[in-house]
């Protein structure tokens, strides 16, 4: 018998932990079958479908490509600017909650209560907290910015926190041993290590607030959702056709960009 048979034989069994987790999946997908209902679908649902599909082969041209404020083209480059601005309020406000909640940074007890409060900000969906802003601020663009600057502090400072636990903390403790203060800690042996990184998870996030800024404007924070919605409701499939034609072309684009950015500032 070989030395790899021996050990094959030796590694531990782990069936039953398989069988257990298998056992588990399969229970859980069983019990999500219950939501799966089709008894409200009738003849109207797939002729809506139709429609849409015969909208998106026959979009409106003059819609698509009209220079207008009420125009494909302005409403997805606003729809990119509150994606855009959004992403870079929270981006700025991520940086100090992230240092707040690093226990390698700060003592724990700040740390997990910095913790507690991006979990309750990511907690809130973004539908809610444009709801939420529009009643301060009214609907527009300008709600939509706030909403994407808010949602994106949660995921934003959680992957900050993750790089920054993941430094080397040898840097850390020379400059403890020079009497380095935090903040200079922060300043010259941190950030030039972090900020790479940084600005690659927030490509990534612009990448998904411009998913987001799609829908907020279904609640009237600006962008393309409202005409989008708008058109659904009165039957103009064409419109509804270039709208999506639009913003597929948008995301498509920007996403391609984003990973081109995002390979750059990761591999060099």
């Amino acid at each position: 018998m070989t030395t790899i048979e021996r050990q094959m034989l030796a590694s531990p069994r782990n069936h039953r932990y398989v069988l257990t987790v298998t056992a588990i999946v399969l229970m859980l997908f069983i019990w999500s079958l219950n939501t799966v209902s089709f008894k409200d679908m009738n003849q109207n649902g797939f002729v809506i479908a139709l429609n849409i599909l015969k909208g998106l082969g026959s979009p409106d041209l003059e819609l698509l490509f009209s220079l207008s404020k009420q125009g494909i083209i302005y409403l997805l480059i606003q729809t990119a600017a509150i994606a855009f601005l959004g992403t870079l309020v929270g981006a700025v406000l991520s940086v100090p909650l992230a240092f707040l909640a690093a226990s390698n940074i700060v003592p724990k007890p700040v740390a997990w209560i910095t913790r507690l409060l991006l979990i309750m900000i990511r907690t809130i969906p973004a539908l809610v907290y444009g709801l939420m802003f529009i009643r301060v601020s009214g609907p527009g663009p300008f709600t939509g910015v706030l909403t994407i600057g808010l949602t994106s502090i949660g995921m934003l400072s959680k992957l900050y926190v993750d790089t920054i636990e993941e430094l080397d903390k040898k840097v850390l403790e020379s400059m403890t041993s020079l009497g380095c203060t935090t903040f200079e800690k922060i300043r010259f042996g941190i950030l030039p290590q972090l900020f790479s990184l940084f600005l690659s998870v927030t490509i990534y996030r612009f990448d998904m607030n411009m998913r987001e800024a799609s829908i907020l404007g279904l609640v009237g924070a600006g962008g393309i959702g409202a005409p989008l919605i708008f058109a659904m409701n009165s039957y103009r499939w064409n419109q509804v056709g270039s709208i999506l034609i639009g913003l597929v072309v948008l995301i498509l684009l920007i996403e391609w960009i984003s990973n081109r950015l995002r390979s750059k500032l990761i591999h060099g």
